[in-house]
């Protein structure tokens, strides 16, 4: 019997994971109580706070879960064999998947209700996308080096832009329920970054 409780505790966690997840993308952190987990669910409130005693803690195990996944998506777009250019191209399309599945960025989501949250989650809501603009800039950089890339100013500024960039034509497409929209000012948005056809690539 404890084995079998055991077992049961250690799905119950990820269930959670998995609704509030699905609650934030769609309502926004605000939008939801542990009474609807519960009820998508069918378990008891004193389960929730059993597995995360507050609704932060949750929101805590939230982001982080997220976060993995997204870091874990580039350190594979960083071992995969493929140019600069399509390294870009692959990390726009981790948010036009997110749309496919009519969700939204969680982070982005977050980053919405920033200064309603508590103080651990909008630390780990920069941290999020702190770390996705240290990727950008690296391949940036890269891209620079070997001539395939061309901007302006520092690779920094320009990794803040994409990501920006990004976020807000995952937030406009939403309303439309238009991916195209989208992928057009996805595609858009990288173009600026590459040689235009006879023209030099330039590393400076």
């Amino acid at each position: 019997m404890a084995a079998g409780r055991g077992r049961d505790d250690a799905g119950t966690a990820p269930r959670i994971l998995d609704a509030a997840e699905r609650l934030v993308q769609v309502r926004g952190f605000n939008g939801f109580s542990y009474a609807d987990i519960a009820a998508e669910l069918q378990i008891t409130k004193a389960a929730l706070h059993y597995h995360f005693a507050s609704k932060a803690a949750l929101g805590e195990a939230l982001i982080a879960r997220y976060a993995g996944r997204f870091m874990g998506a580039l350190a594979g777009l960083d071992t995969a064999d493929g140019t600069v250019r399509a390294k870009l191209d692959a990390y726009a399309g981790l948010y036009l998947q997110v749309l496919r599945n009519r969700s939204m960025c969680l982070c982005g989501m977050l980053a919405a209700e920033y200064q309603t949250l508590p103080q651990p989650m909008q630390d780990a809501v920069i941290r999020f996308f702190d770390q996705n603009e240290s990727w950008l800039e690296s391949v940036l950089e890269q891209g620079r080096a070997d001539g395939s890339l061309h901007f302006a100013g520092s690779a920094r500024d320009i990794a803040r832009m994409i990501v920006g960039g990004l976020e807000g034509a995952m937030l406009v497409a939403r309303p439309y329920g238009d991916i195209a929209r989208f992928q057009v000012a996805a595609a858009n948005l990288l173009a600026g970054l590459t040689p235009a056809a006879g023209e030099p690539a330039r590393t400076r």
